[in-house]
This record gives structure tokens, sequence and C-alpha cells, in this order.
């Protein structure tokens, strides 16, 4: 590339004739400063990627986002927990049992005709086994158990969009430092024409060929050049602790990323249909609206009954220092009937506030309905602007090089100023750099999309990594009656 860019400088050592254009040298030169214009596109195609087999790709990327990122492994820490919703809520269905014992030790001392005493010590201990099952509360806990499902369902749908969530920033971080290292590349590449230019302005300066101005252009052209160079190694430093943040390690040599355009809808109304049906959002916030539902139900149950029975086993003993041992057995099985007459309004409010919350839910819905629909519509013309852009940016760059070549030579031919052939390589390094960030947006437009219409996970994407399933933490805490360890061991 820098043997290339040394063939564009204005008077370079190729040149014959004292600077005018002839002869076989230069026709020779001619052609290898078109071609070598024609063949920038190739070279700003991420100029600091190197092959897939020696750098670490995008997918591997997202599988180590995947299994190490803090945001996701903490959204499933928190699935986990709300799957116990379920299992609290079955635990209405189940006895409660109680245990209580309650030791005694009494002194007596009794007066006695004559003025004696009498003094005895008492000490004994009641035991107490009590089993409560409930029978009926008004279906509360039927619908709690519900409302717990609807419950981990909507957590469900929640990890599923902090997945997609996790997996976009790791395409956006991975695209940010691929794309920011070709643009340190462009800029060093901008900065040795500019600098071979000044040297050369200096020499045709010294040959009386142009003025103290030309010089004094190229001399500002390269300082903005170089604070260009600057800008660009910082947002390059930015990007890549951005990357060690969301991925979970610093970047390496990254490989050249394709858009994900197989699995992506053809035309806007099938995405839009897809997000209405697959978006986490909207499954959410369906979720969502069910447990308001049953919130009402179970505030409802305040109102009815309660049927219960309750068996006791108590055994009480006493020891007399004087009378000696004695004690008593006892059982009891008792039922109990609670109907509700006024408890001031509380539930009466309960189940007004519950209604209200359902209300908001169903409003919540719809919002998000309409937010995803007008994502999709912008995910979808976002990405197909991006493919525009990157036709547009790739002639551009094309014709910019052309163009660059072209300058050159009438600059030789004392056609051109030297102002005029800056302008004309500002213009290349321009359409450089938009080019990069174009292909830098189409890859993340495309990932984006892919998000919108709810099938940016690790199995539409076909990542070669064990699957994290939330279902398999639920089942082995559904129906647990014991145990306070999780089913990790912790």
């Amino acid at each position: 590339m820098e043997s290339s860019t040394k063939e564009h400088a204005i008077g370079g050592t190729s040149r014959t004739g004292g600077g005018q254009p002839g002869g076989r040298a230069e026709r020779h030169r001619r052609g290898r400063s078109r071609g070598g214009a024609l063949g920038l596109v190739a070279a700003v195609l991420m100029l600091a990627v190197t092959p897939a087999s020696a750098a670490e790709t995008l997918q591997a990327a997202l599988v180590r986002a995947y299994q190490t990122n803090p945001v996701l492994n903490a959204e499933r820490a928190r699935q986990r927990g709300t799957d116990e919703n379920v299992s609290i809520a079955l635990s209405g269905y189940r006895p409660q049992i109680e245990l209580g014992l309650s030791p005694s030790l009494i002194a007596l001392r009794n007066l006695v005709p004559g003025g004696g005493t009498e003094q005895a010590t008492l000490r004994g201990y009641t035991a107490q086994l009590t089993i409560t099952q409930i029978l009926f509360n008004g279906f509360r806990t039927g619908n709690q158990v519900r409302q717990a499902e609807s419950q981990v369902q909507s957590g469900r749908e929640a990890l599923r969009g902090v997945e997609q969530s996790v997996l976009l920033d790791a395409v956006t971080a991975y695209m940010s430092v691929v794309a920011n290292q070709s643009l340190v590349e462009t800029q060093r590449l901008n900065l040795t024409f500019l600098t071979e230019t000044l040297a050369t302005t200096r020499k045709r300066l010294d040959a009386g060929d142009v003025t103290p101005t030309d010089v004094a252009q190229a001399e500002a052209r390269l300082a903005r050049g170089t604070a260009d160079l600057n800008a660009a190694e910082v947002a390059l430093a930015i990007s890549q602790a951005t990357y060690e943040q969301v991925i979970g390690a610093p970047p390496g040599r990254l490989a050249l990323a394709e858009p994900i355009d197989r699995l992506l809808p053809k035309r806007r109304d099938e995405a839009i249909t897809l997000a209405r049906r697959d978006n986490p959002a909207i499954r959410g916030a369906q979720f969502d609206t069910d447990v308001a539902v049953y919130a009402v139900k179970v505030a409802e149950g305040a109102l009815y009954p309660t049927i219960a029975v309750q068996g006791t086993l108590a055994s009480t003993r006493n020891t007399d220092t004087t009378l000696g041992s004695s004690g008593n057995d006892q059982a009891a099985l008792v039922g109990s009937l609670n109907l509700p007459l006024y408890d001031g309004g509380q539930a009466a409010a309960q189940v007004r506030q519950s209604k209200e919350v359902l209300g908001q839910t169903r409003i919540v819905l719809d919002r998000v309905r309409t937010q995803t629909n007008t994502a999709a519509v912008a995910a979808f013309v976002t990405h197909e602007g991006a493919k525009i852009a990157v036709t547009a940016a790739e002639s551009e760059v094309r014709a910019a090089g052309i163009a660059l070549a072209g300058v050159q030579r009438e600059a030789q031919a004392g056609q051109r100023t030297t102002l005029e052939v800056l302008n004309s390589q500002q213009d290349l390094n321009a359409a450089r750099t938009r080019l990069i960030l174009a292909q830098r947006d189409r890859v993340v437009a495309s990932y984006t999309l892919l998000g919108t219409i709810g099938r940016l996970d690790h199995k539409s994407l076909g990542l070669t990594t064990p699957s994290y399933e939330p279902q398999v933490h639920y089942q082995q805490v559904r129906d647990a009656w014991h145990g306070l360890r999780t089913p990790d061991g912790r």
C-alpha cells in the first residue's frame, strides 16, 4: 500500500523528463497510477483485518459473550429466582407442620396452719405437633400458581430480550474495533501520502516550480492528517475497551464479518409480522397482562370463605418434688370455616387496585406493539439504506482514486496546483472513511433487524456453544418440597 501511495505523490522519483509527461516510463507510470486508483476499493475493505483462519471471528466473539457476559449471567440468575415463585405458590396446596416445645420450672410455696410453709418445685414440659391443611381459600392458591407461571414466562422473554441485546452489543463492539482499526490504517496511509507530498513540494520549491504558498498548504494538510490519525487511534482504544467489557476479553486480530442477510425478511410487511409475533418485548408484555389478570382473581379470593382442618397432638409432663410425676396426652382434629364480613374495605381496595394495574398492563402492551412496529420498520429501512450506502461509498472511493491519479498527472504537466492535489487526496481519504463506516453500519444493521424480529439468539445464529435452557432449572425447583441448596449446589 505504501509503494502504491508513493506512486501517486507529486513529482515522484519515477517521473522522467523534468516532470513532463511522455515516454515509455511515463506511460508505464500512468498505467500503474490508474491501476492503483482502481485497486483502492479493495485496499480499504477493512484494511486492518486479517484472514479468518488467523484471527478471531465474530462467531467466536458472540460465543464468548453468550457464555461470560455479566449482564446476561445476572439476568439468568434473576430468572432462576423467578422460577421459585411457582414453588412458593404451590406451597399453598401443602400442609403446614409445626412442632412446639415449652419447658417449665415452677417453684411453689404454700402457707399452712400454725405458721409453717410447704415448698415444692414443679418441673415439666409441653410438646405439641400441629398440622394445618387449607381446603379452600377462594381459589387464591390456584390463581397464585397460574400467576407465578405467567411471571416465569414473562421472565423468560425478558431473558431472551437481554440475550438479544447482549449479542447485538457484541456485534456492535466487534465491528467498531474492526472499523476503527481500518480507519487508523487509512489515516496512516493518508499521513504517508501527505508526508511524501510535502517532501516533493519542497524539492519543487527549490527548483522554482512552486511557491512557498504550496509548501505551507502541504504543511497544513500534514498537520491535519497527524491530528486525524491521533483521533482515530483514540477512537480505536475506546472501542477496544468497550469490546473487552462486552465480550470479556481484549480484542486481538479480528476477521472480517459478513451481514446476516440469510436470516432476514425480504419485505417490510414480513418484518413487521415477524416482529409482532416473535419480539420478546411483545411476548413479555402479553405474559405481564396474564400476571395482572390473575392478580385480580387473587385479590377477589379474599372475599371468599376459608376452610381449613387442623390436627394437634400434645403431650404434657410435670414432675413435683413432693407428689411425684403426672402428665396427660391429647389429640384433636378441628375444622374451621372463616367467612369475611367486613375488613374495613381493605380487600375491596385491593381488588380495585389490581384492576387498575391490569388496565395499565394492557395499555403498556398496546404501546409495546406500536413501538415494535416502528422499530421493525426503522430496522428494515435502515438495513436497506445501509446496502445502498455501501454501494455508493464503493463507487465514490473508486471515482475518487481515479480523480486523484488524474489530478496528479495534470499537476505534473503544470495544469493543476498543489492545493488541488491535496484536495483530491482529502476527498479520497474521506471516501475511504465513509466506506469503512458504511460497511460497519451494514453489518450492525443486519443484526439489528434480526433482533427486532426476535431471532437474534444463539440458536438462530448457530453458535457452537452449550445452550442455557431456563426450563431445566424451572423443572428442578418447581415441585421441590424441601432443601436449602440451589440445584447448582450453592
